[in-house]
């Protein structure tokens, strides 16, 4: 049986996005990202170009034991991209006993245009606050091309990610047992900071246009499950901070202003992974 899905609605201006408690079907998951139903690969495309829709290689993975929980789909300035555009599906087997208040995650990106090839990523889903992080170098990504025996390699991949996850687990529980001093978790958020909103030049001023908040703002807990200080706790704050925005900050024309969360699928996939590799950092040097 199907639950209501927890979240219909869009990241930002570009991407929307659907996650639900229970699988997502496929009536759900179209009304979010149609962009995975495409019945056919973009005009642009050459005869070399592979098409299998994402949907049959969706319906692949749910006979060896995938389910879809969170789909997303970006959207196109070009006139009918639309339905051929990138899509994310972050899926999670049924042969895993969930007893952490983590779950694994296989993240599948495809589009139909020829933006992306497909690719599979290792993530995992906080479900104290409904974030979805990009696991970075712990698991090696999978890139498939859009020729020979898509389903496949896809299927086969997503099993080489299953089996990598008890290194992934291995590095969250290291993250958890390390405690950060209060300079070492501003210095961690003082790297996000950069990674997020980089260091903007202002032509007319020839200055630099400051981030729109600080890094004290970016380790500030939305929940009491995220107080305290682990490795583990302070990367959680500052990413959720980081991606999902609506923190009060100023512009370089000191107006008020809320961050912006991340909307786009490779800018959201990008950050997280940089952040996951920074808080690997931190665990190398602490340890």
């Amino acid at each position: 049986m199907y639950s209501t899905p927890t979240l219909a609605t869009r990241f930002a201006r570009n991407t929307r996005v659907m996650r639900g408690d229970q699988p997502l079907n496929e009536d759900q998951m179209r009304a979010a990202a149609p962009s995975i139903f495409a019945e056919g690969k973009h005009a642009s495309r050459s005869e070399r170009y592979t098409y299998i829709p994402t949907i049959d290689v969706l319906r692949g993975l749910r006979k060896e034991g995938f389910e879809p929980f969170m789909v997303a789909q970006g959207a196109s300035r070009v006139e009918g991209k639309a339905e051929f555009t990138k899509h994310m599906i972050r899926m999670r087997h049924a042969g895993q006993v969930q007893t952490r208040p983590e779950a694994n995650e296989i993240i599948l990106i495809n589009s139909h245009d020829g933006a992306s090839s497909y690719q599979m990523l290792a993530g995992m889903f906080r479900f104290v606050c409904c974030n979805g992080l990009v696991v970075g170098e712990v698991v090696d990504d999978i890139r498939i091309p859009h020729k020979g025996n898509i389903q496949g390699e896809v299927i086969e991949g997503a099993f080489r990610v299953l089996d990598e996850f008890e290194a992934v687990g291995e590095h969250t529980e290291a993250m958890k047992a390390l405690q950060l001093a209060p300079p070492e978790e501003v210095a961690f958020a003082t790297a996000a900071l950069a990674l997020r909103f980089g260091e903007r030049t202002v032509e007319e001023t020839g200055g630099h246009r400051p981030a729109p908040v600080t890094a004290e703002q970016l380790i500030e807990a939305r929940r009491p499950e995220d107080i305290g200080h682990s490795l583990w706790t302070t990367f959680q704050r500052v990413q959720e901070n980081v991606i999902r925005g609506g923190q009060p900050g100023r512009s370089a024309q000191g107006r008020r202003l809320q961050t912006r969360p991340v909307g786009s699928i490779d800018r959201g996939v990008s950050l997280n992974r940089a952040l996951w590799m920074l808080a690997e950092e931190m665990r190398k040097l602490k340890a």
